[in-house]
């Protein structure tokens, strides 16, 4: 079954993580051919081609201005006559606004993959022109949404296949020190985009309540991609400052060796202001065999066990910052939650069982 995926492509993020999996694990189920047709030229399509895999441009498509969208759609149907799918995917609501009407046109089996919660964001009401077959959920918290845009859509969840990271044969001690941070120290890891919602302030408020106790390090990974995420970085620098913990916090910037990073880190710490859709993050922190600690809403509360991390109440700094200083003073701990890491992200996303149930559902759009 030839498979057309559709997407923008012009950041790089969760999403981004599970369209690459996708690619560089397709030898787990061969009777699926993926295949990637982007707005954009990035990031991401370099690593889809390094991967062996087929990627179209499509040309970039504001709904602001109407013949953007339609060169676009023009441009996406001559794609489809081309690859000859059997079946399509359209992975956001703004992919799914933009291409969903030429593709569900062009008679093709369509298939809209929501990542994100429905929160009737502009991109979502311009979605709803168009009903999609069959909408393949990340989460069951995102499952739970879809009513809003979709009341009466047919809908399967699909965790996202996420892979154990390969080997890392650096010396940890040797990464720690390309940070400049000591190995003694409890590094304390958080690896996401600048955007406010991943609860970064709330993270540094944490750290600030801990800044007497010198045992931790903070390593912030993620780039900022878009104007108002570099204003938003800037106001993390001028927190970490007022909160006096400045010269604790590592900005690592964006970063493409994030299974490194987390394999020398002792803890992951990313509490949310805003549910996380599924949380790609935290599965790879299971993978490095790291504890979790974030704040009990969306799809965190699917993932992260109480074998496995700390799940805090919303909006609480004090609560965040007494389980970091739980696992920071207590190794046993942090050994025995990160240990049960790997099992957990296995049973959810282990690339195997996640591709072949992705094939199954989209056998049934097919049919």
């Amino acid at each position: 079954m030839r498979v057309l995926h559709v997407y923008a492509g012009n950041l790089y993020g969760g999403i981004e993580v599970i369209l690459r999996t996708l690619a560089r694990e397709r030898e787990l189920v061969p009777e699926m051919e993926p295949r990637f047709a982007l707005a954009f030229e990035g990031r991401l399509a370099g690593e889809l081609r390094d991967s062996g895999v087929a990627v179209d441009l499509i040309g970039g498509a504001r709904l602001s201005r109407p013949w953007t969208v339609w060169r676009a759609r023009r441009r996406l149907r001559e794609i489809i006559a081309h690859a000859k799918p059997d079946a399509c995917v359209l992975h956001s609501a703004w992919t799914w606004a933009v291409f969903g009407p030429a593709v569900c046109r062009a008679g093709i089996p369509t298939a809209f993959w929501i990542h994100d919660a429905v929160s009737g964001d502009p991109s979502e009401r311009a979605a709803r022109r168009t009903r999609p077959e069959l909408a393949i959920c990340l989460s069951e918290y995102i499952r739970g949404t879809l009513p809003r845009l979709f009341p009466h859509t047919r809908s399967e969840v699909v965790y996202p296949p996420v892979s154990a990271p390969p080997p890392v044969d650096e010396p940890r001690d040797a990464i720690r020190a390309g940070l400049d941070t000591s190995p003694e120290s409890v590094v304390i890891v958080q690896a996401s985009r600048m955007e406010a919602w991943k609860g970064h302030r709330l993270h540094l408020r944490a750290l600030g309540l801990l800044r007497d106790d010198p045992r931790w390090t903070a390593w912030l990974a993620g780039g900022a991609q878009r104007p108002h995420e570099l204003r938003y970085r800037d106001e993390l620098h001028a927190l970490a400052r007022e909160l006096g913990i400045e010269t604790r916090i590592r900005w690592l910037g964006d970063r493409t060796d994030i299974p490194r990073i987390l394999g020398a880190a002792d803890v992951l710490c990313q509490p949310n202001r805003d549910p996380e859709p599924f949380g790609v993050t935290y599965v790879e922190a299971l993978h490095a065999r790291l504890p979790v600690v974030t704040v009990a809403l969306g799809g965190a509360r699917e993932i992260v066990t109480p074998d496995t991390g700390i799940l805090a109440p919303p909006d609480d700094a004090p609560a965040i910052a007494g389980a970091l200083r739980t696992l920071i003073g207590d190794g046993e701990r942090r050994r025995a939650l990160g240990a049960a890491g790997p099992a957990r992200a296995r049973e959810l996303c282990d690339p195997a069982r996640q591709l072949q149930r992705l094939h199954d559902v989209l056998r049934t759009v097919a049919a």
